[in-house]
């Protein structure tokens, strides 16, 4: 079994295989735990309009809170419960969110609809005046240190045998029933499957087999203050309408996310430092006085419905894909594995799968995820 990409879901995914006994190797250009999940903030939240979502995260988060004893390695991650609070400047945002509570509570998920005074109540700093209302999770919440959480899977890919080849795949070719990964450098590695975990670089490496994947790279552009001793934020405060994003972690630095930032710094930073200072002066004055010096460069896998690409490749026996995860891999990294492993040794998909699969963009309907950060 041979997986490309050594990213968070990579190696989860090789984690659950090896568990199987299966012999796994991964190969990724930068090797494992670099790329998307080198810099990814370590959210993890539950509040999602999905139903699939919401289950995957709830499992993920299951997994994480035993991480060590689910790894069998050493790991302090520093996981704090602060709450995520999604909030409302018009009456259609408000029913949009209130939505997404009915099927988070159904599935018992206990998020609650907040009027703008209980917000306001939950978060000091917050403008009550600015929002209609709100929606809350007292237990979404992110990894102090995230890195921490790649490094244990890190570890325990290593210490179960996992294979970690550094090299640029330059193509994915059949070979007989088996597949054949053409390497930079002129090498070659075949195995029986593979999955392909590339993030927004795996439609360029299926589309020679005529997969076409509807994944597009996004760049995201995080900001960070210099540690502040006091704290002003604890929930992590999300306006979808502003596009925008902020919570103070644990060393006590802002981040805060321009979410409608473009792809050229060199051209827009001025324009999204200016747009998200303004939004964070109408929503959380509070920061006002907050410095953001420190910009760092992310990027998403985005699909047209917000939703993963996990699945069989359709019309190609022993070709998965694992990608397109818009943000969320690291938050839902353990489910997908242990679903995306059940499936290649079980030959059956689980229900959960299904909205995920390679092959539903047919034309038929999208069941779209609405809350996609």
């Amino acid at each position: 079994m041979a997986i490309v990409g050594g990213g968070i879901s990579g190696m989860a995914l090789a984690w659950q295989l090896v568990e199987r006994r299966q012999t796994v190797a991964i190969v990724d250009r930068a090797g494992l735990g670099a790329g998307a999940t080198a810099i990814q903030p370590g959210g993890v939240r539950r509040q999602w309009r999905n139903r699939a979502n919401c289950l995957l995260a709830a499992e993920s988060i299951g997994f994480y809170r035993e991480l060590g004893t689910r790894l069998g390695v050493t790991v302090d991650a520093g996981f704090q419960a602060c709450g995520y609070l999604f909030v409302a400047h018009t009456e259609e945002a408000l029913a949009s969110l209130a939505v997404g509570v009915a099927v988070q509570n159904e599935l018992g998920v206990p998020s609650r609809l907040l009027t703008s005074a209980e917000a306001s109540a939950i978060v000091p700093g917050l403008n009550g005046s600015a929002v209609v209302g709100a929606s809350f999770c007292a237990e979404d919440g992110y990894f102090d240190r995230p890195q921490a959480v790649v490094g244990a899977f890190v570890e325990a890919c290593s210490a179960a045998g996992v294979a970690v080849e550094q090299a640029s795949v330059e193509a994915i070719e059949p070979c007989g029933e088996r597949w054949s990964l053409a390497l930079a450098g002129g090498s070659r590695l075949e195995a029986g499957q593979v999955v392909v975990a590339a993030g927004w670089e795996t439609p360029a490496l299926l589309e020679p087999l005529g997969v076409r994947l509807p994944i597009h790279r996004e760049p995201r552009y995080l900001f960070y203050s210099d540690p502040i001793a006091k704290r002003l934020l604890e929930p992590l405060v999300v306006s979808p309408e502003r596009h925008l994003a902020a919570k103070q972690l644990g060393d006590g630095s802002v981040l805060a996310s321009d979410l409608s930032a473009g792809s050229d710094p060199a051209e827009g930073e001025d324009v999204w430092r200016r747009r998200l200072r303004a939004g964070l002066s109408e929503l959380l004055p509070i920061l006002d006085y907050v410095g953001l010096p420190t910009m760092v460069e992310g990027l998403y896998d985005l699909t047209p419905d917000g939703m993963a690409i996990v699945g069989a490749v359709p019309g190609h026996d022993g070709l998965w894909a694992h990608a397109g995860h818009s943000g969320r891999g690291f938050m839902m990294a353990p489910a997908m594995a242990r679903l995306l492993a059940d499936a290649i040794m079980d030959g059956a998909a689980d229900e959960l799968l299904q909205p995920l699969s390679p092959g539903r963009f047919d034309g038929a309907p999208l069941a779209a995820e609405l809350q996609v950060v």
